[in-house]
């Protein structure tokens, strides 16, 4: 099935949330040949924090920095974690249940002065 443009119609939707947290919602379409019904759920976070981790250790020797990740939707989450950098270690892989708050631990091992 293939639909060119004459065929789709916007349907813009203005959404403003009070609080961060998961928001689902239906939309009842109907004509007088058709009932559609479609279901759409907002993940919706707080405000974007930037932070700064400052690692301060003699060379060779790790440190590690607890990060927690708190899960404020309504699934559980599992999380792939990317680290780039020299001497950062972590968990490739970690699950935050639903409305838990799971801490990641990031390694910092130097191998030289840096």
């Amino acid at each position: 099935l293939f639909l060119d443009r004459s065929d789709t119609v916007e349907l813009p939707i203005k959404f403003i949330p009070c609080y961060a947290g998961c928001y689902h919602c239906q939309i009842l379409l109907k004509s007088s040949c058709d009932v559609r019904v479609y279901e759409i759920e907002c993940v919706v976070n707080t405000d974007h924090a930037e932070a700064e981790l400052e690692f301060l250790t003699p060379a060779y020797q790790a440190v590690i920095q607890d990060i927690p990740i708190s899960n404020m939707s309504s699934r559980d989450w599992k999380l792939e974690a990317i680290l780039e950098g020299q001497g950062f270690y972590g968990p490739p892989l970690i699950n935050v249940g639903l409305g838990e708050t799971a801490l990641y631990p990031l390694m910092f091992k130097p191998i030289a002065e840096c």
